[in-house]
């Protein structure tokens, strides 16, 4: 299992030529293999006793934005207030770039202190091979499972009982953000909903303004995918085919409308030549363009550029058709180490990222929901309390990453990639997506 693990590791990072990660690859993988297979002890290089009341942790992560950088600080500050020392180890790009480095560098006896996942299957099969530690004592102590709402983000930490991670935040990706000076501009008003929106497209083109801004990253693609799915297709259907893996959903009516409203935004979205989200965030701050399909962490930049919300901007959850969202989201994992000081201080930090002032500061500055029930969020902005209202009427949904595997998830990615930035036709690429949900595990 775990040969086969790691071959299938190494096709992820070829296939999304990452730089080095091939020749890591070439030159570990027989030391990777031994490791696992009689038991060497892992390396605590990135992990080391600062001084005789602190440990300094190195902690992996792929929040680089304004908005993304500013949020982390806040656990930053929180774990060195302590007396102990954050070792930030971000790596650029988005979590498809980070979580191959990440990944390798645990398998390779190299591993960090503390990681950023999401919370779901991506680190399931470390766990088997048994790389994480076990937090389970932890949550128990902090009434973990008392607190997290909604319950299922513990249950995506846990494998057999027991817990390995400790969700930090409810990332949602159900959004579509507008710019309120580029409907200024083309002189028509906001649109309410996602109809409403393309309704809008003309007015905006003949303004000269681009209606859909959209980065040119396949996991971009399929959150707007993902998006329009619940707004078109409702939540009955996107169930079937995410949770169930129904193949003959996916290649029936509903979704052929999905397909088809894709196909449309992808017109909306031509000459939207960036790269990063953030670059598309900044194309609607600016007033470039009228929209983004983006996740609820948008909102991070748009504070970094002193946007208001109800003045500047303005945002639709479930794209204003049907008020759900998915409580995707992050998550820590800590490497086991085989130093009694490390392996203390890796649990002290994640009861610390729990703690309701962390919460509080951390998902404020982020944009995102807190895992905790039991705090106080009166001071977030509107497009959070929007959220929060939905969270609590109970209008949720399971993430991708919750439901299907790591591999099935860069599949889609990379079929959504070639939709939006080609040619191919709605049907085609539909019984394409079915054929993966078909072959999904």
């Amino acid at each position: 299992m775990i040969k086969s693990f790691c071959n299938r590791l190494q096709e992820v990072a070829v296939a999304q030529s990452m730089a080095g990660i091939r020749v890591f690859w070439e030159e570990k993988m027989s030391n990777v293999l031994k490791s696992l297979l009689f038991g060497t002890a892992l390396t605590a290089a990135s992990a080391t006793v600062a001084a005789a009341d602190g440990v300094e942790l190195e902690v992996t992560h792929w929040w680089t934005s304004g908005g993304e950088a500013l949020a982390v600080s806040k656990f930053a500050e929180a774990w060195n207030a302590t007396g102990n020392k954050w070792i930030d180890g971000a790596i650029a790009g988005s979590g498809g770039t980070a979580r191959p480095i990440i990944i390798s560098r645990i398998l390779g006896g190299d591993p960090m202190a503390a990681t950023q996942l999401n919370h779901g299957r991506q680190a399931e099969e470390l766990i088997e091979a048994g790389l994480m530690l076990d937090l389970t004592d932890v949550a128990e102590a902090g009434k973990w499972a008392d607190i997290v709402n909604p319950p299922a983000l513990l249950d995506s930490c846990t494998l057999d009982g027991k817990i390995y991670c400790v969700p930090v935040n409810i990332h949602s990706a159900q959004w579509i953000w507008l710019s309120h000076a580029a409907y200024e501009n083309a002189g028509v008003d906001l649109p309410k909903d996602w109809n409403e929106f393309v309704a809008s497209a003309p007015a905006l083109q003949a303004a000269g303004t681009l209606p859909l801004a959209m980065g040119q990253q396949g996991w971009q693609q399929n959150l707007a995918f993902g998006a329009i799915t619940i707004a078109v297709a409702g939540t009955e259907a996107w169930r079937e085919v995410t949770v169930n893996k129904n193949a003959d959903v996916a290649r029936g009516p509903e979704y052929t409308a999905v397909f088809e409203a894709v196909a449309n935004a992808r017109e909306l979205a031509r000459g939207s030549a960036v790269q990063d989200w953030n670059q598309a965030t900044n194309l609607v701050i600016t007033g470039k363009a009228g929209a983004q399909l983006m996740g609820d962490w948008a909102q991070g930049e748009f504070a970094v550029a002193n946007q208001v919300e109800g003045q500047d901007y303005s945002c639709l959850p479930g794209l204003g058709l049907n008020q759900v969202l998915d409580t995707g989201g992050d998550a820590f994992y800590f490497p086991v180490n085989d130093d009694p000081k490390v392996t203390a201080a890796q649990k002290e930090l994640a009861a610390l990222l729990i703690s309701p002032e962390v919460q509080v500061s951390f998902n404020l500055a982020k944009g995102s929901l807190p895992v905790r029930g039991d705090i106080d969020m009166s001071s977030a902005n509107g497009c959070m309390q929007k959220g929060l209202g939905i969270l609590a009427d109970g209008g949720i949904l399971p993430s991708g990453d919750q439901s299907l595997s790591a591999d099935t998830q860069t599949q889609i990615e990379d079929l959504m990639a070639q939709f939006w930035s080609g040619d191919m036709s709605a049907a085609d690429a539909q019984e394409s997506y079915a054929q993966l949900i078909e072959d999904a595990d």
